[in-house]
């Protein structure tokens, strides 16, 4: 009764069940423009933590109802173990046609969206085999404890593992379901991961099984592979406790645009070079003639320092999702302060002026101030809200002037203009006397 009941729910309402958690749970770790393998390989071991849970709920739960059953099984001459193993076979089926369904939905991304790369082999196997050790895991418990309550325990206490390890940190966020970040563009998966995975994962669901039939059986010479098992799950142990981290850095080129600037970026990021240049050309001629001028664009891995330094300005991207070319912009923007001088309490309306340039330099722009009677300053694109926290109200009126007057300078003169304040600009030291 329990084939039949595999056969006729787990295939109709399992596994589409387990596929659309799957694949929800792999795509949220997949971005646009930097997917390749590796991220693939991250985002399969995403779908494994929300799978995992609920196949191990199922396979308690079909373990419970075998129990009611067992009777009948000690009236056949068959061995005690033919039963648990045809039903963990059914079982392991079905939940890895569920993974093959998310796997085929992400790789098929990879493949037709992305400049995927090498392609990661074992991180697939690793992934269908952690999945399989969560239906041995459920299906052993339900034999175990035929209890209705250990099918919730099960996806419980599952479900804990998968959750409360955060990416980073310890080893035992390598263990599977490994708890792994999406990779950043420059970086890519600690060679010997999937592999050590892998070989943790089948060493384990190997020696419970074994167990498991040695325990129905009492047949001595399957001590030998289970202490195997046992040897090879504390060898994939040792070798996840060794990993310093998931990731490490790649040696991958740039692809470059050189005209009119000269912009660099990862090869899966090459799509962004034609918005980058319409985005970036502008404010490379706005600062062309301050000591923060540019003339190259280079995307650098975020663990190295954004910044303009000889020339060259150093920017992190790790997406293409819309607006990105607005924070490469706002990241060069953002480095040209000094930090320190913009956040003395002696300078808030120097920061109200200089965001008012930054309106400028950004190609954001706002309408000619209107002359007018009234005290509110012609703030541009500012908010009315950071103006009033910004400026004190004897110093409105100044602000409004100068900002008529920088909104009626054409482009040449604002660029003069900043050339000869810019580091008053920098500190956030300006005042309504250098816009005359």
């Amino acid at each position: 009764m329990l084939r039949l009941d595999a056969r006729r729910a787990a295939p109709l309402v399992a596994v589409p069940a387990l596929a659309v958690a799957g694949v929800a749970a792999a795509w949220r770790t997949m971005m646009p423009g930097v997917d390749g393998w590796d991220n693939a390989v991250v985002a399969l071991m995403a779908s494994v933590r929300w799978m995992g849970p609920l196949a191990a709920a199922l396979a308690a739960w079909l373990a419970v109802r075998e129990h009611r059953l067992g009777y009948l099984r000690g009236l056949t001459a068959r061995s005690p173990a033919t039963g648990p193993l045809l039903d963990l076979l059914l079982l392991t089926h079905a939940a890895l046609l569920a993974y093959g369904m998310a796997a085929m939905v992400v790789i098929g991304e990879t493949v037709l969206t992305q400049r995927p790369g090498t392609a990661h082999p074992l991180g697939l196997l690793a992934g269908a085999v952690t999945l399989t050790l969560h239906v041995v895991v459920g299906y052993l418990a339900g034999r175990l404890a035929p209890h209705t309550l250990t099918v919730a325990a099960a996806g419980v206490v599952t479900g804990l593992w998968a959750a409360l390890r955060g990416p980073g940190g310890s080893w035992l966020n390598l263990v599977p379901p490994a708890t792994v970040d999406r990779l950043e563009p420059f970086t890519t998966l600690r060679p010997g991961l999937p592999a050590d995975q892998l070989l943790w994962a089948a060493s384990l669901t190997t020696a419970l099984v074994t167990g498991y039939v040695l325990v129905l059986t009492r047949h001595r010479p399957l001590l030998v592979p289970l202490v195997c098992a046992l040897a090879l799950t504390s060898l994939g142990t040792h070798r996840l406790s060794a990993q310093q981290g998931a990731a490490v850095p790649a040696q991958v080129g740039h692809v470059c645009r050189q005209w009119p600037l000269m912009i660099c970026v990862h090869p899966a990021l090459d799509a962004a070079l034609p918005v980058l240049e319409t985005a970036l050309t502008p404010l490379a001629a706005r600062l062309s003639t301050t000591p923060a001028a540019f003339t190259r664009v280079m995307q650098r891995p975020d663990s190295e320092p954004a910044g303009i330094r000889g020339g060259v300005a150093f920017v992190h991207l790790t997406s293409l999702t819309p607006g990105f070319e607005g924070q490469v912009v706002r990241q060069i923007q953002a480095t040209v302060a000094d930090p320190r001088s913009c956040a003395r309490p002696r300078h808030p309306s120097g920061r109200a002026y200089r965001t008012m340039v930054d309106v400028w330099l950004r190609g954001e722009e706002a309408p000619p101030a209107a002359p007018s009677s009234s005290p509110k300053p012609a703030t541009g694109n500012l908010e009315r809200a950071s103006v009033a926290a910004s400026i004190r109200a004897p110093a409105v009126r100044g602000f409004a002037l100068a900002s008529q007057r920088f909104a009626g300078w054409d482009e040449n003169r604002r660029r003069a203009w900043l050339a000869a304040h810019y580091e008053e600009y920098r500190s956030c030291s300006l005042a309504p006397r250098h816009f005359r």
